[in-house]
């Protein structure tokens, strides 16, 4: 079987050491470049070119691993990444694949785990820790409305507020008093846990009212 090529890019030296350390016991892997940072990587001649590079996302002291997914890919289109990094936030996740990465993993991973990411990845899939696939499939799921614990009265007292009506013609509209449109307003504020006409529209946007 032709040996999986694999880089790394960590800038944690002990880190480092031990992914190599782990790897070169594996016949089927052959470790090719190691860098502590994207821009050494980048200055590699390409005279062969990794199939796998396992990416560290918050390298210090120059681009972030976020940021050098682009540049690898548009230098090496065929190496594909796998993010290794302690951050599981779905905001980082998501960053990081649609910028290119095929399979994400926390340093929490076992290492026979993440052997078998890089098998799966080098075969032509995708690979997800556990904590990760979660937050992905939370992310696609259907979000919670917490417009259940809004009354009907305190919901149309939102609608209002987010079409851009002043108190006075909501409570007009409703045929109530403005001070109990104020009342109402911080109730719903309250439940939704916000404290401004801002939250309370990206609450919209987002779907959770």
């Amino acid at each position: 079987m032709k040996k999986i090529k694999v880089s790394i890019i960590e800038d944690e030296v002990l880190i480092l050491k031990s992914l190599v350390g782990l790897l070169e016991t594996q016949p089927d892997f052959q470790v090719l470049q190691k860098a502590n940072n994207v821009e050494s990587f980048l200055e590699n001649p390409a005279a062969v070119v990794a199939d796998i590079l396992l990416l560290d996302i918050n390298l210090k002291g120059g681009m972030t691993g976020l940021e050098g997914i682009r540049h690898i890919k548009q230098k090496f289109p065929k190496t594909e990444i796998i993010m290794l990094t302690t951050f599981d936030d779905a905001d980082r996740i998501f960053k990081a694949l649609c910028a290119g990465a095929t399979a994400y993993l926390t340093k929490r991973t076992p290492f026979k785990k993440i052997t078998e990411a890089i098998y799966t990845v080098h075969r032509g899939g995708s690979y997800m820790s556990p904590t990760i696939a979660r937050k992905v499939v939370e992310h696609f799921s259907p979000k919670k409305s917490k417009n259940n614990s809004l009354t009907p009265r305190q919901m149309q007292i939102a609608e209002g507020i987010i079409e851009g009506l002043s108190y006075k013609l909501i409570a007009d509209k409703l045929l109530i008093k403005t001070e109990t449109v104020r009342d109402h307003i911080k109730n719903i504020y309250r439940k939704l846990e916000i404290n401004s006409k801002t939250q309370l529209i990206k609450k919209r946007m987002d779907g959770e009212i």
